[in-house]
């Protein structure tokens, strides 16, 4: 009896040890009491009465990520193409998501096909393609309205691929070939513009600074010309006031040694000689010079009439 007693209270402790259950973080069991909803667990310790719970469900919290295959669609312009989805869900009611859908995750991949189809059945094939966000917008408020009852939030969906016939890859493609060669010849022009414009502009400065450098030489052999006239005429100047001083002083020195008639004769004399040497014409004789001519005239017929006599 001893043995009995003692199996019986390992196996009550290993009971009561095996319905000890701890839930992690981001974690959530829904706990049954005899076939019903009886409690979530949260993150914690807790303890599960034997043969009466029963774990009904275990549930991540956290965000998840459903990929789902492509899907064909056709858009409003007939053409077929496939379109591959991902949706972003996180799970915010336990009990919910437990008894609201046998199977959740199909429901949400069959919502999301009918969605898309929906919604690309009145977009033509460029809007398609260039609509990515309003697309995505639009299924993400349909699929999280439609999966509220379920206990799902949807918080993001996006096209993960959008694939077009082959075909219409190749049109595309072509397309897209001939818009590259067009931008290309654009960019091409506009260098070749913008080169011609640096040339010409190029130019232009050179003939300014062309224009401006044969302007300035010009003013400085200008300021040279004038300062040589203006040292030209200073030094005429101060030869003509160094020879008026020096007749000054001459007049002034003879002036000073009070000359007789005789000298001043004979000095008028050789100044008449002198002006009778040039190419003049017509000379104007004073009258005193005239007199004095006639003067000199006699005294040379004298001396010549005396010289014979001289001689003999």
């Amino acid at each position: 009896m001893e043995y009995l007693f003692i199996g019986i209270g390992v196996a009550i402790i290993i009971l009561i040890i095996a319905n000890i259950h701890i839930v992690p973080q981001a974690k959530a069991m829904v706990i049954e009491r005899l076939g019903a909803y009886h409690a979530t667990w949260s993150t914690g310790i807790h303890f599960k009465i034997p043969f009466i719970d029963r774990i009904a469900k275990r549930i991540n919290m956290m965000e998840q990520v459903a990929d789902f295959p492509p899907q064909p669609v056709i858009t409003m312009d007939n053409v077929r193409m496939q379109i591959d989805t991902v949706v972003f869900y996180q799970i915010t009611d336990c009990k919910l998501y437990t008894y609201g859908h046998t199977t959740p995750m199909a429901a949400i991949e069959n919502l999301t096909a009918t969605t898309l189809r929906n919604i690309i059945g009145e977009l033509e094939l460029d809007s398609t393609l260039t609509s990515r966000d309003i697309i995505n917008t639009k299924m993400r408020s349909i699929l999280d309205e439609a999966t509220d009852p379920w206990g799902i939030k949807v918080n993001r969906v996006e096209l993960k691929n959008i694939i077009p016939p082959k075909e219409i890859q190749d049109a595309m493609e072509k397309q897209m070939k001939a818009e590259r060669e067009r931008r290309e010849a654009i960019l091409r022009a506009e260098g070749e513009k913008n080169s011609a414009i640096l040339v010409a502009e190029g130019r232009k400065q050179s003939a300014i600074l062309e224009a401006e450098a044969e302007k300035e030489a010009l003013i400085l052999r200008a300021e040279a010309a004038r300062e040589s006239t203006i040292r030209r005429a200073e030094g005429e100047a101060e030869a003509i006031l160094k020879i008026q001083q020096a007749t000054a002083d001459g007049i002034r020195m003879i002036n000073e040694a009070k000359p007789g008639e005789g000298v001043i004769a004979i000095k008028s004399l050789e100044a008449f000689q002198k002006a009778a040497d040039g190419q003049a014409t017509k000379i104007i004789i004073p009258s005193q010079i005239q007199s004095l001519a006639g003067l000199v005239t006699s005294a040379t017929e004298l001396v010549k009439s005396d010289a014979p006599v001289q001689n003999a």
